[in-house]
């Protein structure tokens, strides 16, 4: 978000931090759980895509949560987004997050060889 004070990405050496991302669009927050993880998806592949990035680089996820109930919708967007690439990963069940998202994703990527 403009104006926040952390940056939406920082490297230091061979690791690149993204921070977390929600389901927005130009015109705010994405309506539900499945068009939230959609979106923060699609948010996430161009902050790699503009830092050079790409999805094979994700070395590890973690996931936040408001139900617990959306674990397995979670698990099958997540599935399409990685295909065969298989990041670690935790998921949090959190009380909330940032403008009432319902699901919110932050990464770290390895940049080396």
């Amino acid at each position: 978000m403009a104006g926040s004070p952390y940056s939406p990405v920082f490297r230091a050496g061979d690791w690149c931090c993204i921070s977390g991302q929600l389901g927005m669009t130009p015109d705010g927050l994405a309506a539900g759980f499945a068009a939230q993880t959609q979106q923060l998806f699609v948010n996430l592949d161009l902050l790699l895509q503009t830092h050079e990035l790409s999805v094979d680089q994700i070395a590890k996820t973690t996931v936040f949560l408001t139900d617990m109930a959306d674990f397995g919708a979670l698990n099958e967007a997540y599935a399409t987004f990685f295909g065969e690439h298989r990041p670690a990963r935790s998921a949090i069940a959190v009380a909330g997050l940032p403008f009432g998202a319902l699901v919110e994703i932050e990464a770290w990527v390895y940049t080396g060889t």
